[in-house]
């Protein structure tokens, strides 16, 4: 009576031990199925910041005074990412929730290249 029987099923799991064809399998299946949601995580995260980045800028081309500028600037950019991050996970893919944020992007980047053009040195104001 003075040893203890451990079940297998508490024994340490060798971990440098190959992986039989059926549990790599399952492993992997798994992993295939993570790799679209980190994607959409990333957009959300990243792409969304990134965009509301962008729209923050761009506001500065608009017809109005530079400080009502920066503060709608401001407040919109919460708007966009908040925006952002339903979009990326409201879509069927994340491959279309990465292609809504390059077309929004691609949407601004005009109107802030041409605030950055205006802010280097020897730009006009």
């Amino acid at each position: 009576m003075g040893c203890l029987h451990v079940p297998d099923r508490y024994a340490p799991v060798n971990t440098s031990a190959p992986l039989p064809a059926p549990a790599l399998r399952a492993r992997l299946t798994a992993l295939s199925a993570l790799l679209p949601l980190l994607s959409r995580i990333l957009a959300a995260v990243g792409g969304g910041y990134a965009l509301a980045a962008l729209a923050s800028v761009a506001v500065l081309a608009l017809p109005v005074s530079r400080p009502q500028a920066v503060i709608a600037g401001m407040l919109g950019s919460f708007v966009v990412y908040a925006g952002a991050i339903i979009w990326v996970f409201a879509v069927r893919s994340a491959a279309r929730a990465w292609a809504g944020l390059a077309v929004a992007a691609a949407a601004l980047l005009p109107c802030a290249w041409s605030v950055w053009q205006a802010a280097a040195p020897g730009g006009t104001p």
